[in-house]
């Protein structure tokens, strides 16, 4: 990209947050429509390339992670859910990399002004998983004061955290890694200690694979004691919890499940419903 775009591409994500500042000659933007509310760390933005505005949707509404799916191109990562819609001029760098290291450079090492926990960037890998990570990898090198960091056996936080999901085959060359600037999307067969949080941060699995219940009637006792199990198995490690493929159509039966997930301590709750989120976890300050 060249460098007058990359400047107009980061002014016009800037200028989309409410309040946002542009910085004049750095281009960047900062300033936070946040700012005195706190950041809704169990907010996942699924699919968060297909929102209106890409990233700065997600920040706007507060949002703790956000998923980005990689096709790999030649050399280039293009976002997008199907290979058919691909665009050339949405890379990973384009929608997320270089915002977030605009952002965080103007708000003094952080995603969010004065909050130090870093957000979540979840990369689902839609192409072959080992040579996409492996270009994924040189990409985040990139940028290496932007990401958490694992080093020979130490985790170095950064203003993001990158985990990769999507193809299995990404982790087998993430595993040989000494030094990586990712970290590995588990299953729930991966619960109980196969491999260290820091490797398998996260434990995601599909929701309808492992639970019956979708909100509707009483969550059953025999469900809602798998469901504490599994939260408490992948604390008790270390790790962090999301299910895909919960109910997402705003009513009573979405928000009866949230609210149980919330009781869990299940860390994402994911939605392509930016707003119905926010407005649900504002009403759960105590969550």
């Amino acid at each position: 990209m060249a460098l007058s775009t990359r400047r107009g591409a980061l002014t016009t994500l800037g200028a989309a947050l409410a309040g946002a500042v542009v910085l004049p000659g750095a281009q960047a933007w900062a300033g936070s429509p946040h700012r005195g509310r706190r950041p809704l760390w169990n907010a996942h933005a699924h699919n968060d390339y297909e929102q209106h505005r890409p990233l700065s949707d997600a920040l706007g509404h507060r949002f703790g992670s956000v998923e980005a799916d990689i096709f790999l191109v030649g050399d280039q990562l293009l976002i997008g859910h199907d290979a058919s819609e691909l665009d050339p001029a949405r890379t990973l760098e384009s929608l997320y990399l270089d915002p977030l290291a605009a952002l965080v450079r103007a708000n003094g090492d952080s995603v969010y002004r004065g909050w130090r926990r870093p957000l979540q960037l979840l990369v689902d890998i839609k192409t072959e998983g080992s040579s996409t990570y492996r270009e994924l990898d040189r990409h985040l090198r990139r940028f290496p004061h932007l990401f958490t960091r694992y080093d020979h056996g130490r985790i170095h936080p950064g203003p993001v955290t990158a985990v990769i999901s999507g193809d299995r085959a990404a982790r087998a060359p993430m595993q040989a890694q000494a030094e990586r600037l990712a970290f590995y999307d588990g299953r729930l067969a991966d619960l109980g200690g196969a491999a260290p949080a820091s490797f398998i941060s996260l434990i995601s699995d599909n929701w309808t694979q492992v639970f019956t219940w979708s909100g509707d009637g009483a969550f059953p006792d025999a469900e809602r004691r798998k469901l504490r199990g599994i939260t408490a198995a992948a604390h008790a490690h270390g790790q962090r919890v999301r299910f895909w493929a919960t109910p997402d159509a705003a009513g009573p039966a979405r928000d009866a499940l949230w609210t149980e997930l919330l009781a869990a301590g299940v860390d994402y709750l994911n939605t392509d419903d930016l707003a119905g989120l926010q407005a649900f976890l504002d009403a759960h300050p105590t969550a």
